[in-house]
């Protein structure tokens, strides 16, 4: 450590020495406030409230069972008279019990005087405390009852004064009354600070207040005299200002009294340790200084100490030094090693806005000040500056949780391993939701006591009070909180640490949670409720504490109760903007007040879900708010901001980025109402309430973070048409890497590939003898002469067969089996059938047996293209023509190549990759399709038309095009949300979708024009969807992160049932191999590749450690996947159950969806395969046969709906 680092850990250790012999402060009085359950005082001057007492006061050598709690600072054994009897006449007429009297007023609103019975054990047992260290000699006392009453913010009565714009000094104070059955105590504690006058005006003169006794009147037999009275103060204000100062008890700012007792009493007995030891005098125990070091940590922070209770301490110390910003220069870290907590504290470099243009949020300004450079969020927006988020827009928490934690006296851990723990907050009304996955049952239910796993995103954006600020307000989404949680009696002790990392770019806040210790059973079957709460936040440069004792009640599965106790303590550390001084203007205490908690374990989906509400406010409660907009009764959009007026009006206000009128809000399309909003050569992504832009293949963000610029990189001219090669009719030009190229004549022209000429063929003598040669552009053709037959490169006066046409003849041998009608084919003999050009007919047909099957150029039977009797298969025309003689031209524009393929979506644009095999031609992938300002999601393949079809969530909308060229065309445009996965049933002709917006899935013939809902019940996030149309099987997944499922049902949407549902987190893809009728399914969250066979419910792991997988399709032994981490096309053999091999596109983006282009339909048949299954409108496979059905928009009574398996 440099001669730097000592110096501030001396300048530190200093001034915490200085902090512990001051007084105590307002966290060192008894709880009190709203947090107490405190009854509130009349506001107003001289009013009095009636307790009747649960147990009686000793009072002098009198028992009273009611007193009376005055706004002047005292307490009346019997009924006050009015202060104009008492003030500056001193003694009263009747029994008071004075901690600071004098003429209070509380009408300013700001004054409170809180009070209570109260009979909890902390209270007594601190009372106890207090008593018991004032009285070191007596018998130990404990009180069985303790009325509080509370005095703070109090100002002096005085009329109004035009024009008086000088801030009121106010006293702050407490009393606490403790019984037993023999005795009686009075307790008044001084805040520091808290006697900030010592006089109050009386008349034309100010009169020194009083602290002390008076038994009041006292009969006699003739007549009444005025009785003892025991004055702790004179009629000097440094006798007052010294409540705070001094003390009788050991504890500056604390006073003891014995003020009755019984059966005898003398006069009050005052405490007797009136000397402060040179020690910290903030022990209550001088005698455990010694083992100080154990019960308290304490961490410095530029300049400042906090100190920490024992956790048998129901309230927090803090003591603020004078902050000492460092010197200008390089960040200064200071590190304090200490067990509990590990705090480092630094300065920001010294900068400008201008040198520093991309640090604040894109909602914030940037403001200059002499030290520095500090963010502020725009109007509309709040947080940090660093990171800002809008008015009354929902929040979104994600996460993972790991740790190990014992549960009871288990010798083993539980471990969580990236457990998902997913949050939900109603910003406008403070609602928060809290649901973490995977849960085993032997630890969930103990669990249940700890709502505050998911709380600190209650306090983050907890519902403001007039005048206070929820934490993303204070500290934005970047913080880390480590929480130590004691359980009583059997001190378990857990750690809670959680990093907060900001808000990602799907504006969710991201937080990792690990969790390490040991927390008391909760037997499986119980159930825990968790009362209203309050805790108090201590806020500090940099540092953020806060400690409370809470109680929880367990009904255990044999209907019994138990109510336990557990203390927690917690710290914020995070890092704050210096230059900024009116940053410090943060209330050092706010009250965050938690209510409807609701707590429970989903055993059957090992799930655990936390609820509450949550208001950050004053500490001492503060008038009650009834305005809606405080309250969160208010009505408004989940999208919009409260805003208060006058008394309990309000309105509502969309937040930024939506329209409407605050009770309904909707999403504004930026992209489509400000197309250039994002600039040129970007495109821009519309998201709920705002958007995001993206730079086109080939440029990036600037130094400005803005403006797109075109990125040094090779440019392939011969795709960009930059090439200085001939005419593609007459050249070709050939990519070669970096930015060079080369130009080559195409077959049939001659040259240097810039400049190319026509080549005559017919001069070299390339056709038969007996045919004409025709030269063409590029090529040639030979025809033969008249009364000859060939295709001019021979040519015979016989006709030549073709390969069909001589199998067919073969097997009809001839004139063999001639007759008058021709030759006819022996019984039971396939006999193939040839077209007009004398090639094999596509699909050929036993004319015995029925059954048909799909053929290749050569004749030969396609595997598992066989039907049975009555049925035909689909086969591809073979797209026989005359075979060219000469060469073909380059054409303009390439068609998908034959062959089988990859379609997958990128960033406004779906692209292919060819398959040789299994294995992927990555040096022959191209784009198929721009689409520039799309966001693509969902892609599929109809192999009968050779048509794409796609969903695209900007629009949104779904589209399709031909793969061999053509214009998009759209499919279904209106009443969609956010449509994302789709799949085709080529033997029906239809076209199934999931709408993850609007919860539903959906079916529609291919053109868009007959659309029906098939399911819309019980769905969160349906994304994947699958079909299987030989059986009539739909599949699909929801990755609804509190349940994610996949499912499946008939394809009219009967018959629904849950296939996988147990040790699922994300499922986003799924494929189905019809030929081992495997469905499988790749999981971003378990990071898993998995297969099960529907019919059996079998379940096997193909693959883990995937990284974040998207779109999946399957072909022949291969699954093929996208992932967004590495942005590629990742290849698995699902057999062997390892990759083989990676795609990674030129531009780095996320990829989609991802689809199997078949140069082959799939084999087999369904219901709706022919005629359409008889139906009227859609028609819908099942296992049994065709279900008609009518569009949703089906008009008249032309439509006949019949279930399947009529």
């Amino acid at each position: 450590m440099g001669w730097q680092g000592h110096r501030w850990i001396v300048c530190a250790s200093f001034l915490g020495f200085v902090a512990s012999v001051q007084s105590i402060t307002q966290e060192d009085f008894l709880p009190f406030g709203p947090i107490a359950l405190d009854q509130l005082l009349e506001a107003g001057n001289d009013h009095s409230h009636k307790i009747e007492l649960d147990n009686p006061v000793l009072f002098y050598d009198g028992t009273f069972g009611s007193i009376y709690i005055n706004t002047n600072g005292f307490v009346a054994i019997t009924e006050p008279t009015g202060e104009s009897t008492y003030l500056g006449k001193m003694p009263p007429k009747f029994g008071m019990i004075a901690a600071l009297q004098g003429d209070l007023d509380t009408s300013d609103g700001v004054g409170k005087v809180f009070f209570r019975q109260d009979s909890s054990p902390d209270v007594l047992r601190r009372a106890a405390e207090h008593i018991n260290r004032a009285f070191p000699d007596d018998d130990e006392v404990n009180p069985t009852h303790a009325v509080v009453i509370t005095w703070v913010d109090v100002a002096t009565h005085e009329p109004q004064r035009r024009g008086d714009s000088i801030e009121k000094k106010r006293n702050t104070f407490q009393m606490v009354v403790a019984s037993l059955e023999t005795a009686s105590y009075a307790i008044f504690l001084y805040a520091r600070n808290g006697v900030q006058f010592a006089s109050t005006p009386v008349g034309d003169s100010n009169v020194i207040m009083h602290s002390g006794f008076s038994k009041g009147l006292v009969r006699g037999f003739l007549f009444s005299s005025q009785g003892p009275y025991y004055r702790t103060t004179t009629d000097d204000e440094e006798s007052v200002r010294a409540l705070a100062e001094e003390t009788n008890s050991g504890l500056r700012g604390v006073w003891v009294y014995e003020i009755g007792t019984s059966p005898y009493f003398s006069n009050v007995a005052p405490g007797e340790v009136t000397d402060l030891p040179p020690e910290d005098t903030t022990q209550e125990n001088p005698d455990s200084y010694e083992e100080a070091p154990d019960t308290r940590s304490t961490v410095y922070t530029d300049g400042q100490q906090e100190e920490y209770p024992p956790y048998d301490d129901g309230q927090i110390q803090v003591h603020p030094a004078q902050y000492q910003p460092h010197q200008p220069g390089n960040p200064e870290v200071v590190v304090v090693d200490d067990t509990d907590i590990n705090v480092d504290v630094f300065s920001y470099n010294l900068g400008t806005c201008a040198n520093n243009p991309n640090k604040c949020s894109q909602f914030a300004d940037c403001t200059d000040y002499s030290s520095g450079y500090c963010c502020h969020c725009k109007p509309g927006y709040y947080g940090n500056g660093i990171q800002c988020v809008a008015e009354g827009k929902p929040q979104r928490m994600n996460g993972k949780m790991y740790g190990k934690v014992f549960v009871g006296n288990s010798p083993s851990p539980v471990e969580f391993t990236g457990n998902d723990l997913h949050s939900y907050v109603v910003v406008n009304d403070g609602r928060s939701y809290v649901a973490i996955s995977d849960i085993l049952s032997d630890i969930g239910p103990s669990l249940l006591p700890l709502s505050a796993l998911g709380g600190v995103i209650g306090w983050a954006f907890a519902l403001e009070q007039p005048g206070f600020k929820n934490g993303f307000s204070i500290i934005g989404g970047e913080f880390t909180r480590q929480a130590e949680v004691t359980f009583l009696p059997g001190n378990e002790r857990l750690t809670i640490v959680q990093e907060f990392k900001g808000i990602d770019e799907h504006d969710h806040l991201v937080v990792s949670t690990n969790l390490q210790g040991r927390v008391p059973e909760v037997p499986l079957g119980s159930t825990v409720r968790i009362d209203r709460y309050s805790e108090i936040y201590q806020y500090s440069n940099n540092l953020i504490t806060s400690s409370s004792t809470r109680d929880y009640i367990v009904n255990l599965p044999d209907s019994s109760t138990e109510t336990r106790t557990y203390q927690w303590r917690q710290t914020i550390t995070f890092q704050s903007c210096q230059h900024d001084e009116t940053s410090r203007d943060t209330k050092p205490t706010q009250m965050l007040s938690v209510d409807q908690v609701f707590v429970l374990y989903d055993v059957n989906n090992k799930l655990i879900r936390f609820a509450m509400s949550n208001k950050i406010g004053d500490v001492n409660g503060g008038q009650p708010q009834e305005n809606p907009c405080f309250t969160g009764r208010h009505g408004c959009d989940t999208n919009a901001v409260c805003r208060p007026g006058e008394g309990n009006q309000f309105t509502c206000q969309c937040a930024a980025g939506f329209n409407g009128d605050g009770r309904t809000c909707y999403d504004i399309d930026e992209c489509r109402e400000t197309p250039q909003i994002c600039g040129s050569h970007a495109i821009c992504n519309n998201q709920p309430g705002t958007f995001r832009c993206e730079c086109e293949d080939g440029y990036q963000f600037g130094n400005d973070g803005l403006t797109c610029i075109e990125v040094n990189r090779p440019v392939d001219a011969c795709e960009e048409g930059t090439h200085t090669c001939d005419i593609p009719e007459r050249a070709q030009c050939s990519y070669t890497g970096g930015s060079s190229y080369i130009c080559s004549c195409l077959p049939g022209f001659i040259g240097d590939g810039r400049t190319c000429q026509d080549i005559d063929e017919c001069q070299a003598g390339r056709c038969h003898q007996d045919a004409v040669c025709y030269n063409t552009e590029g090529s040639f053709t030979c025809q033969c002469r008249p009364g000859y037959y060939g295709d001019g490169t021979y040519c015979s006066p016989e006709k030549t067969k073709t390969q069909c046409e001589t199998h067919r003849d073969s097997l009809l041998g001839g004139t063999q089996y001639g007759g008058p009608r021709g030759p006819r084919p022996p019984v039971g003999q396939f006999i193939p059938t040839c077209d007009e050009h004398g090639a094999y007919e596509p699909t050929q047909c036993h004319g015995s047996t029925g059954y048909c099957w799909c053929v290749d150029r050569n004749g030969q039977e396609i595997q598992g293209s066989r039907s049975g009797p009555g049925s035909r298969p689909m086969c591809f025309d073979h797209g026989h023509v005359r075979p060219p003689i000469g060469p073909t031209p380059r054409p303009d524009v390439h068609p998908l190549p034959l062959g089988t393929h990859l379609l997958y979506a990128q960033s406004g644009r779906i692209e292919h990759i060819p398959l040789e095999g299994h294995d992927m031609k990555k040096d022959q992938a191209k784009a198929v399709l721009h689409l520039p300002e799309k966001v693509i999601v969902g892609v599929a393949y109809d192999c009968v038309e050779k048509m794409v079809y796609w969903t695209e969530i900007t629009s949104p909308s779904i589209s399709k095009a031909s793969i061999q060229g053509g214009e998009p065309t759209a499919v279904i445009t209106t009443d969609l949300l956010s449509p994302e996965g789709l799949a085709i049933d080529h033997l029906g002709r239809t076209i199934f979708f999931t709408d993850s917006g609007k919860d539903r899935i959906e079916v529609s013939s291919l053109d868009g024009s007959q659309r029906k809902v098939i399911i819309d019940s019980d769905l969160v996030n349906p994304r994947a969807i699958i079909t299987d149309p030989p059986n009539g099987n739909l599949y699909w997944a929801d990755w609804n992160r509190d349940a994610p499922k996949i499912e499946t049902s008939y394809m009219d949407g009967s018959n629904r049932r849950v296939l996988v549902k147990d040790d699922l987190s994300l499922p986003n893809g799924l494929t189905y191999d019809s030929q081992s009728s495997m469905l499988c399914w790749a999981d971003a969250g378990t990071h898993k590749m998995e297969c099960t066979h529907p019919g059996r419910g079998d379940r096997r792991q193909i693959m883990e450690g995937m990284q974040y997988p998207f779109g999946i399709t399957s072909f022949g032994k291969n699954i093929y996947y996208t992932d967004w981490r590495r942005d590629a096309v990742v290849a698995v053999d699902r057999y062997a159950g390892k990759e083989t091999d990676e795609f990674q596109p030129q531009k780095r983006t996320k990829l989609y969806g991802i689809a199997t282009a078949y140069a082959q339909c799939p084999s087999g048949q369904n219901y709706c395969a022919v005629n359409n299954g008889g139906c009227t409108h859609l028609c819908l496979a099942t296992p049994t046969g065709p279900s008609c059905k009518c569009p949703d928009n089906a008009v008249g009574v032309d439509c006949v709906e019949r279930a399947g398996g009529y």
